[in-house]
């Protein structure tokens, strides 16, 4: 008797856990929309959402205690005081918190809050699968997974880590294995809290206590976070409202492999197929106040790409540049023209909010008033500036009446550029590329093999450059006056700034073409050229 009293009263609690204060949740949810159709090139978008926060549970996935790459124990060490931080909050708002440290639910057998979870009813709308690991859903058929985790993702020096492999073995863990619990340094309330790591109970706790909205952290996104029972997508697809808190997680994968980006870079490719596919993402900073987590050894610029002209498919060619050149040293977002309205680029105003960098592909585009002055913000700040070829007339209509509700930059290149565009020549031969006067030395020219390098575009007419400016290649065809096709230019606000007249989608094809315009964006952060 005394037994089915003692469960009746957990349920008891159970039925009241977090229901004490209601609170509502300021949401931003960010998701990629596809620019156009089979495009291949995604908007970031994001909408506002509140979210009741006793309809609303947290899961915290796999935060375990030790784990046998050394570089992951690490950074969950690095994740755990922000993340105990928004448990503390969201749980004084009546947020239900489930921890689920999975195989560890053994250590907390005599643990209020695992014994909560385990007397919960069983619900009577299971899905069919919920006990099981999903290890993919039908939308994210239509996407190309975004790197190779075959290798499990250790990204230890491997001699660091067969000396951890040896500490964890003389701690009488095993090194393949080590968890035994959640780290200590998360928060578990006992009076309030579940413990479980079983897709049915952890299912059936959300349909319990109605709890519609569930918001996933921990680690490892590419694996854990996204495949348990409990996971994106077993609750994307089971119809809850869900999504990831991005700057909570980590991900399992080793730059030696496959796309052969920092580690870091790895984690933004995950959270942008999960963004795509899957569901939308927050950050803490949205239920707590501050900025959002950035992990210590994370200190890649912030490069911002923004592409809207249709004569040089850069919409294309950009982004496999950005991934094999950029990807180990910055943090890389686009911005994408609007199939159907030519001048609104979507999402450029939170892109910039704290973008380092700013790389510009951008032809004759007049904008609303909130995304220019979202760039003009950028440059006020003396931020770094690189324009490929059509930038430099990148805001004006050259003369033509601007549309209502728009505004224009007329004097952007002479401004910002640094150079003087009045036409450019015809197709015909290619352009003919020599270094100018002095600058062979110029950082942004170090390993540029410039006997290999040839304008595929027309020849720009760009002279004279402004006196701030600093010419270092030039291009010449036949017949024809020479012109500046690469100088860089230090503005009014102090900005760094590099310009090139290439661009076309044939100068794509060179190696020597892709090597200046990564060092010329190194050299813009303030970075060592990559070797």
């Amino acid at each position: 008797m005394h037994r089915y009293l003692a469960v009746a009263a957990l349920a008891c609690t159970m039925l009241n856990a977090g229901s004490a204060v209601q609170a509502d949740l300021k949401l931003s949810l960010r998701s990629r929309v596809e620019t156009t159709k089979e495009s291949g090139r995604f908007h970031t978008v994001t909408r506002n959402a509140t979210w009741t926060a006793n309809e609303t549970a947290i899961i915290v996935c796999d935060m375990w205690d030790l784990h046998h790459c050394l570089n992951a124990t690490k950074r969950g060490a690095e994740l755990a005081p922000r993340m105990d931080e928004l448990l503390k909050k969201a749980r004084s708002q009546g947020t239900l918190i489930i921890h689920a440290p999975s195989s560890c639910t053994e250590f907390y057998k005599d643990s209020a809050a695992r014994k909560r979870a385990q007397a919960t009813p069983r619900s009577k709308n299971l899905p069919d699968d919920i006990a099981s690991w999903c290890r993919h859903i039908p939308s994210e058929e239509q996407g190309e997974y975004p790197i190779d985790q075959s290798d499990g993702g250790e990204d230890d020096d491997l001699d660091e880590h067969a000396e951890w492999a040896k500490r964890l073995a003389a701690m009488g863990r095993n090194p393949k294995a080590p968890w035994t619990r959640q780290t200590s340094l998360l928060t578990i309330d006992e009076e309030k809290d579940f413990i479980s790591d079983n897709g049915e109970e952890i299912w059936s706790i959300l349909e319990t206590h109605r709890r519609q909205n569930v918001i996933l952290l921990g680690v490892h996104t590419n694996m854990c976070v996204l495949g348990r029972p409990f996971g994106l997508r077993q609750m994307a697809k089971n119809g809850k409202n869900v999504v990831l808190c991005r700057d909570l997680t980590d991900t399992m994968y080793n730059p030696k492999m496959k796309p052969f980006v920092s580690h870091f870079t790895g984690t933004d490719l995950i959270v942008e197929h999960i963004e795509k596919w899957v569901c939308p993402t927050i950050t803490s900073d949205q239920i707590l106040e501050g900025k959002p987590l950035r992990f210590e050894h994370d200190t890649r610029p912030r490069l911002v790409i923004v592409t809207a002209e249709r004569e040089y498919k850069t919409e294309e060619t950009l982004p496999p540049f950005a991934l094999k050149h950029l990807g180990n040293s910055f943090q890389v977002s686009f911005v994408f023209a609007d199939a159907d309205e030519r001048n609104t680029l979507p999402g450029v105003v939170a892109a910039l909010d704290d973008a380092d960098v700013l790389l510009v592909s951008v032809r004759r585009r007049v904008l609303p008033a909130a995304q220019m002055a979202a760039i003009r913000r950028h440059v006020e700040a003396g931020k770094p500036i690189v324009g490929i070829r059509t930038a430099n007339h990148a805001f004006s209509l050259r003369g033509k009446p601007i549309p209502d509700g728009l505004v224009d930059w007329e004097s952007w290149d002479s401004e910002i550029i640094g150079g003087n565009y009045s036409n450019h020549h015809g197709d015909g031969p290619k352009v003919k590329v020599t270094v100018h006067g002095e600058s062979a030395k110029h950082p942004i020219l170090a390993g540029v093999d410039t006997d290999k390098l040839a304008g595929a575009g027309s020849l720009y007419v760009v002279s004279p450059l402004k006196k701030s400016a600093t010419a270092l290649l030039t291009g010449a065809i036949p017949g024809k006056d020479s012109e500046p096709i690469a100088w860089v230019n230090e503005t009014s606000h102090g900005n760094r700034v590099f310009y090139t007249s290439l661009g076309h989608v044939g100068d794509f094809e060179q190696p020597a073409f892709n090597r200046l315009l990564s060092n010329a964006i190194h050299w813009a952060a303030g970075l060592p050229a990559e070797k």
